[in-house]
């Protein structure tokens, strides 16, 4: 009998551990991987060859009176986290990413964080 995954956290992280087998990022190609937490939005560029996050932002640090188009709420904050992460992934010279949703549906938030940094210059 098979064991079924009662929350939706469980689930998410089931679809995490598989999308992780596939996507790996290195020095010149790092993982763009987010976090959606109820309140506050991460999302950070890993070296998984090193073990290392080369460039991390969280909502908590980004200047919110920023222009983000017709988004509100946490989808704006999203984009602006995302632009953030690419100006400083850009100053560190990095212009590719391979990008990591962590189990998350591709949509909303998640959207709006790739969207930001492909205004920001990263290309997936």
């Amino acid at each position: 009998m098979v064991k079924r995954l009662k929350t939706k956290s469980d689930r998410r992280q089931r679809r995490q551990q598989r999308v992780r087998t596939r996507v790996s990022g290195t020095a010149d190609c790092p993982r763009f991987n987010v976090f959606k937490g109820l309140v506050n939005f991460y999302a950070q560029l890993i070296d998984d060859n090193n073990s290392k996050t080369l460039v991390a932002v969280h909502s908590k640090s980004v200047d919110k009176k920023q222009d983000v188009g017709e988004r509100k709420g946490k989808t704006a904050v999203a984009f602006l986290v995302g632009k953030s992460l690419g100006a400083k992934a850009k100053e560190a010279g990095i212009t590719k990413v391979v990008f990591d949703r962590a189990g998350y549906k591709y949509q909303g938030r998640v959207q709006a964080a790739a969207d930001g940094a492909r205004e920001a210059g990263l290309k997936f």
